[in-house]
């Protein structure tokens, strides 16, 4: 493992622009661009007209530009065939998170019943600060919630009532705020109701789940910005009450960005948490399966975020908040904090790319494959 000088972090800039300050980072290996199939598509493919210079950046052996390692070996190895880190994403046992099993973790909570009949699901969420590798030697000091960027993915129905048990152990004060219709003292907005929750506090948040949809939670203590980006945010679902149509495959994409160097941009984009997993680990799909991605966008820094899907059109039904979908299409775009659910089915196997429609943000992490199994 190299060793990791914090404040030389790279820039976004300086990632992009191939800037000689690199030289000096010592990081195991950083984007390091190549064709994906000489097609020169817009999705993060390294093309020599535009984006990240045609040339790997410097590593920490100051290696040839060719993209050979100190032995003079091909530094890309099996992942020649996409732009990415040198030597594939970090492994998510090393990285902290494990953007797979984020795909369909919904945390249910635990379930019991009141006396009006209702379902009363309860969790226990915790603050903890915790240090993350989200690029080959590149150590980000996150905020989190249970450990993990982003947080729990929490589920119930329409309904339901709902307490979340608070803790925060992490350095700062911390709150939770969820996205949907409660109590003014339930909004987990400093200076309101219990209001930030110290260092060593705890309080439980109740409220019952309404409206159905996508929704989100996140830390809404000032500075709010940093206190997003460093990591206090997760999927928050509500199902109909009548439930939707089934769907053979079901899962959450969480868009979102880091700032390593404190400045006021994003220096890595990723979907739920490590940037280019996906292209190392694809999404596993089945053949005409109908696929339901609940994607969320919590991006800070940047105005606007977007998915886009090769080879297919989906459904989108914005915040989920309706049963009729809204367009058929293959791309989409949401601001900060806006979410919806992508409904498509693959009518052919292969690998298919998904990726922002933004080349910046597919070149730095945000970029993945849907995998299609023959039925």
């Amino acid at each position: 493992m190299p060793k990791i000088l914090p404040e030389k972090l790279p820039s976004r800039r300086s990632m992009l622009s191939g800037a000689a300050v690199l030289a000096a980072v010592p990081f195991a290996s950083v984007l390091a661009p190549q064709p994906l199939d000489g097609s020169g598509h817009h999705g993060g493919t390294g093309s020599s007209d535009g984006g990240l210079p045609s040339a790997p950046l410097a590593t920490s052996n100051n290696a040839g530009a060719a993209g050979m390692d100190a032995a003079g070996h091909d530094a890309m190895g099996s992942h020649a065939g996409h732009a990415g880190f040198a030597g594939g994403s970090v492994p998510p046992e090393r990285a902290g998170i494990d953007p797979t099993a984020i795909l369909r973790d919904f945390d249910r909570g635990r379930t019991s019943t009141l006396p009006d009949g209702r379902t009363l699901r309860e969790w226990d969420i915790v603050a903890v600060d915790k240090d993350f590798e989200i690029a080959p030697g590149v150590i980000f000091k996150g905020w989190s919630y249970n450990g993990r960027i982003p947080g729990p993915t929490i589920w119930a129905q329409e309904g339901d009532a709902l307490r979340i048990h608070f803790t925060n152990a992490g350095s700062h004060p911390h709150t939770i705020h969820f996205h949907g219709i409660h109590r003014a003292t339930m909004d987990g907005t400093a200076g309101i109701g219990p209001g930030s929750i110290g260092p060593g506090q705890s309080f439980t948040y109740e409220f019952d789940a309404a409206p159905f949809g996508t929704h989100l939670y996140h830390c809404h203590q000032s500075p709010l910005a940093p206190h997003i980006a460093k990591g206090l945010y997760g999927a928050f679902i509500i199902e109909p009450r009548e439930g939707r149509p089934k769907a053979d495959d079901e899962m959450v994409m969480v868009m979102n960005g880091y700032n390593t160097d404190g400045g006021d941009d994003n220096e890595f984009y990723s979907v739920n948490g490590l940037p280019f997993h996906y292209m190392d680990f694809p999404v596993q799909v089945k053949q005409n399966a109908l696929v339901r991605i609940h994607l969320i966008n919590i991006l800070e820094y940047d105005p606007i975020n977007s998915f886009h899907v090769h080879g297919n059109f989906f459904h989108y039904y914005p915040t989920g908040t309706m049963l009729t979908p809204s367009e058929y299409t293959d791309t989409i775009s949401q601001v900060q904090g806006q979410r919806g659910i992508v409904e498509l089915r693959f009518p052919y196997p292969g690998k298919y790319m998904f990726h922002a429609h933004k080349t910046e943000f597919a070149e730095l992490g945000w970029m993945g494959f849907f995998e299609v199994s023959a039925a």
